[in-house]
C-alpha cells in the first residue's frame, strides 16, 4: 500500500511539474519507473523485450559454462544448451509480463515441479543466482531494474530449492 501511495505521489508530482513547464529529475523518473516494475509489461520492456531477454539468457548460460561455482548446475543440463536457452528465454518473457511464449510453445509449467527431480541445495541455488547476477550486470538495464530483477529471481530459485529437498 505504501508503494502505491508513493507512486501516486510521484506521478502527481510529475504532472504538477509538467504543468509548470519544468522537467523531471532523472532520479524522480527512475523512482517512478522502479515502482512500475512488475505491473503489466513494464518489466518485460525494461529487460529489452525478447531480444533483451535472449541476450540475458545467452550471458547467463555463458557464465554457467565458465564459472567454477556453476559446474554442478551445468552438469544438470544437456551438453547442447539451445533448448535450455530457448525455454528460459520464453519462460522469462511471460514471467516478466510479456508474451507467454513458453506456454505457447511447450505448454504450462510449474517451475518448482519441473526441477523436483534434481538435487538442488543452497549451493546450486546460489550458483544459479551467481550466473544470473553476472549476466544481469552485463545488460544495459537501468540500475534499479537490475536490482529488482535479481531480487525477483530469488523467489523461483528458492522455491525450486525447497521443492528439491528430500
Amino acid at each position: 500500500m505504501c508503494a502505491i501511495r508513493t507512486l501516486i505521489a510521484v506521478l502527481s508530482c510529475r504532472e504538477n511539474v509538467k504543468l509548470l513547464g519544468k522537467t523531471m529529475t532523472s532520479e524522480t523518473d527512475k523512482l517512478a519507473q522502479s515502482l512500475e516494475y512488475g505491473v503489466g509489461d513494464a518489466s518485460y520492456k525494461a529487460a529489452g523485450e525478447l531480444a533483451g531477454l535472449t541476450q540475458l539468457v545467452d550471458s547467463f548460460y555463458d557464465f554457467m559454462d565458465t564459472l567454477p561455482e556453476a559446474r554442478g548446475i551445468r552438469a544438470m543440463h544437456r551438453p547442447e544448451l539451445s533448448e535450455s536457452r530457448q525455454k528460459l528465454t520464453y519462460f522469462l518473457s511471460g514471467w516478466l509480463g510479456g508474451p507467454r511464449l513458453y506456454a505457447e510453445h511447450f505448454g504450462s509449467i510449474n517451475i518448482p515441479g519441473a526441477h523436483r527431480h534434481l538435487a538442488v541445495s543452497e549451493t546450486e541455488r546460489d550458483a544459479w543466482l551467481l550466473c544470473m547476477e553476472k549476466a544481469i550486470a552485463l545488460q544495459p538495464y537501468e540500475h534499479t531494474f537490475k536490482q529488482y530483477l535479481l531480487k525477483q529471481l530469488n523467489v523461483p530459485a528458492e522455491r525450486i530449492r525447497m521443492a528439491c529437498m528430500k
